[in-house]
């Protein structure tokens, strides 16, 4: 067991020409942005090892553009909070269905789990009932370490895995002391953004002035977040535009189904501004302030060096089941914030999240040099905490090293 960085340990496990199956399961945005940089990675150090690899996955689109072939679309199926995972129940059992059926008639050589806690609890037990022998790897295990309501979750992961790969340190830790082979292999992210964003390139890119006021708006990647969240984030723009009319806002679209809703949300409100459908980096770069929900899209921000403002609501009844009945308590959401244990990005949650207090923080960084200078700071200390570059390639050689030690038994079918 270790919760150091992971190294690349082979320079050629297999053999030229030879072919393996992967099956990779995730599930939301992010888990389709960290599966397709993953399978980017894998691609790469397999074809330096004379390893063709068939992938399959539970994903989204941008995994089916880094090579993956997709049996079901989970970016759509997201949820946070008791109630606001209801809908999507039976989705997410046709797509296990799925997966099943697909996993009998093509047995796969090592399967890769993403995040997404209950559904691969489910698929984790399957795979152990009827591919013992292969091996499971997960990859950014579920943040257990940060908000786990009991230890059964935590122990039942690691009694299905293999292996664990975390992307933070308190992560591996948390993980190993379960009793799980945990590896830290550092953020995916640290290659994506190496340096902070230029701001007149994006600006440039998008058409917009120089010289403009712009607040980037990112409201939503679940249809739940424009029913709680988007309308609070809104309201505090409206508050920024009473107090500065020149303020350009944009707001990038994550996902295709969500654009009416931001397009009508930025008619109804009044506001000065457009929906971003190509280029949502480029969104964030050109911004003076991010307003934005909870999320990896924290980190990227971050790591852009753009400043921001966190925010999260979900239905009032799952938020007083977990406050009062589960005894939610953390001291930080933001995963800015959770990787240097303090308060870099304010932060506000469920009934401290008014469009009056965002509005103020936001409005405090667009006029507040000092107050973004500090934010800055912490960024840096965020991203010397997140590891050195190459953790999709660390990754990818772990991964690759498992499914070759793994190779000497055939799956039974």
């Amino acid at each position: 067991m270790t919760s150091s960085l992971g190294q690349g340990a082979m320079a050629h496990p297999g053999a030229s020409g030879s072919s393996r199956r992967l099956f990779i399961s995730t599930g939301d945005v992010s888990g389709d942005l960290q599966g397709a940089l993953l399978i980017e990675a894998l691609v790469q150090r397999g074809r330096d090892r004379g390893l063709t690899l068939d992938i399959t996955a539970l994903g989204g689109p941008r995994m089916a553009q880094a090579g993956a072939t997709l049996i079901g679309d989970t970016t759509a199926i997201g949820s946070v909070g008791i109630f606001e995972a209801l809908p999507y129940v039976l989705p997410n059992i046709k797509l296990q269905r799925q997966a099943k059926q697909y996993l009998k008639t093509h047995p796969p050589d090592l399967v890769v789990m993403i995040d997404n806690m209950v559904p691969h609890l489910a698929l984790g037990k399957y795979l152990k009932q009827v591919y013992p022998q292969v091996p499971v790897v997960y990859y950014i295990a579920p943040q257990q370490w940060v908000w786990a309501f009991s230890s059964k979750d935590t122990e039942q992961l690691v009694a299905q895995c293999d292996r664990m790969l975390a992307i933070f340190k308190a992560e591996a830790d948390y993980y190993q002391s379960f009793g799980a082979t945990t590896t830290w292999v550092g953020h995916p992210l640290v290659d994506r953004y190496p340096a902070p964003a230029d701001r007149a390139a994006a600006r440039q890119q998008l058409g917009l002035d120089p010289a403009a006021l712009v607040v980037t708006l990112l409201p939503a990647s679940r249809r739940q977040e424009v029913k709680y969240l988007m309308p609070v984030l809104l309201q505090a723009a409206q508050i920024i535009q009473a107090q500065c009319p020149e303020v350009t806002f944009l707001l990038p679209l994550s996902i295709p189904a969500l654009q009416a809703s931001f397009e009508q949300g930025l008619a109804s409100y009044g506001l000065q501004g457009r929906v971003v459908t190509e280029g949502s980096q480029a969104a964030i770069a050109a911004a003076d302030v991010a307003i934005t929900k909870s999320g990896t899209a924290n980190l990227e921000i971050a790591l852009m060096d753009v400043p921001q403002v966190v925010a999260y609501r979900i239905n009032p009844l799952s938020a007083r089941i977990g406050y009062y009945l589960l005894k939610f308590d953390v001291p930080y959401v933001s995963p800015v914030n959770l990787v240097v244990n303090q308060p870099v990005v304010p932060e506000f949650l469920q009934w401290q999240a008014t469009p009056e207090a965002i509005a103020a923080a936001a409005l405090d960084l667009l006029q507040n040099e000092a107050a973004r200078q500090t934010m800055r700071a912490g960024y840096a200390k965020m991203r010397a905490e997140l590891g050195p570059p190459g953790a999709c390639q660390r990754t990818a050689d772990l991964i690759l090293e498992a499914l070759v030690e793994g190779a000497g038994a055939e799956p039974s079918g």
